[in-house]
């Protein structure tokens, strides 16, 4: 039985409300990344650009990919300058590479930001513009190249959603792009490329798909449908991180922990996410701060601003973990935010932006960058500058 099955989800109008619910074509279970030179094939694609970083291809799994396509006589130009938190100016070098070598598809291997990275290189190859110019909401409007993605780490989603995050080196910030444009063609999920993750990737991106969860569950663009995956998700994480973290060659849990990355994907992808999401872009774009971290630690004052507006969902949200929370609301609220940092001291996940060295923030910068971010748009509260301002003073430390 689901974890989420026996709970009441809290009567909404938007119940009736019109939604969409876009997702790519899903390959799940082990050896899936050896399908990739079928589904290449099935596209109709002779020359890929491969996008990965240094440390996947250390992993070996970008030989395997290239194996496989190889198998279906598919070319492949290898492309790895893709960092962290990957750079408009990579983005912009990839698209090059792919125009040069007359690519015809993309497939990516590896974390979120190759998978971002890729998406990035299709939109500036088919619009012919720079990178920056497409923050925002439904800005393409061109069809991008075909593009295929095996995830290495079970946390961003990228495989699955129709987001891209891009630092903009110019200002200093991260940029978000959302359309259905930038939902991938194909998500080849195979849990055993995650089996190489370090146990700080493993904490970081499993807290990222908590807060994917989350806040997609007490977003204002909430579905029956985005509410299902949503639960589920975060009942995965809460039941299964700390125990990978204890087992961290266990196939078993690496699987759920990879399927709970791909639903909270289809719920955040579709219902979009919150004020953590805007306020931890705007710190991982002027820092250059690991982003699931950043999640973790703005999380607990995120969910203090948003109860007064989210109480019923935050309460459902809490029974799918096995919390009961006291009825009155103050105290409910001081139970539940102390109860998801006791998650994240288990899980390790710092609490503070002191515990990871950044207690010098700037953070009427941070606020105006968190204010403009598309993902504040279906917060269930909307902060004013001051009360942005204050979450990151109170998530300093």
């Amino acid at each position: 039985m689901s974890p989420q099955s026996n709970i009441e989800l809290p009567r909404s109008e938007n119940e009736l409300a019109l939604r969409k619910f876009v997702a790519p074509e899903i390959v799940y279970g082990a050896t899936a990344r050896t399908l990739a030179g079928q589904y290449a094939f099935n596209l109709g694609l002779r020359r890929v650009l491969l996008v990965s970083d240094p440390g996947v291809k250390d992993c070996g799994w970008v030989e395997h990919v290239a194996s496989s396509l190889h198998e279906y006589e598919i070319e492949s130009e290898l492309y790895l300058d893709c960092s962290e938190n990957p750079r408009d100016f990579e983005v912009m070098q990839g698209a090059k590479r792919y125009r040069d070598a007359s690519c015809d598809g993309i497939v990516v291997v590896g974390g979120g930001s190759p998978m971002d990275c890729a998406k990035g290189i299709g939109v500036v190859w088919s619009h012919g513009r720079h990178i920056n110019e497409f923050e925002g909401v439904d800005r393409l409007t061109e069809a991008s190249p075909p593009l295929i993605c095996i995830p290495t780490t079970a946390g961003s989603a990228a495989e699955v959603s129709q987001f891209a995050i891009i630092t903009n080196t110019q200002v200093g910030k991260k940029i978000a792009l959302a359309a259905k444009g930038l939902v991938p063609d194909i998500a080849l999920l195979d849990p055993e490329t995650t089996m190489t993750m370090s146990d700080e990737v493993t904490s970081a991106t499993g807290v990222d798909v908590f807060v994917h969860a989350c806040e997609a569950f007490v977003s204002t663009a909430n579905s029956p449908i985005t509410d299902i995956h949503a639960l589920e998700a975060a009942a995965i994480v809460y039941q299964c991180l700390p125990q990978l973290l204890a087992e961290r060659q266990n196939l078993y849990l690496r699987s759920r922990m990879l399927r709970a990355s791909m639903e909270a994907g289809l719920a955040f992808s579709n219902a979009i996410l919150g004020a953590v999401h805007a306020t931890s872009h705007a710190v991982g774009g002027r820092y250059d701060a690991v982003h699931g971290v950043c999640n973790g630690i703005l999380l607990p004052a995120v969910i203090h601003l948003n109860w007064q507006a989210a109480e019923k969902r935050y309460r459902v949200f809490a029974r799918a973990l096995g919390i009961e929370l006291p009825s009155d609301s103050d105290e409910g609220r001081d139970c539940f935010v102390e109860a998801v940092r006791s998650f994240l001291r288990l899980v390790e996940n710092p609490v503070t932006f002191r515990e990871v060295g950044l207690s010098d923030l700037s953070v009427d910068i941070l606020a105006d960058f968190a204010l403009a971010d598309p993902c504040m748009v279906t917060n269930p509260y909307r902060p004013s500058k001051d009360e942005v301002i204050q979450l990151y003073e109170v998530s300093r430390g």
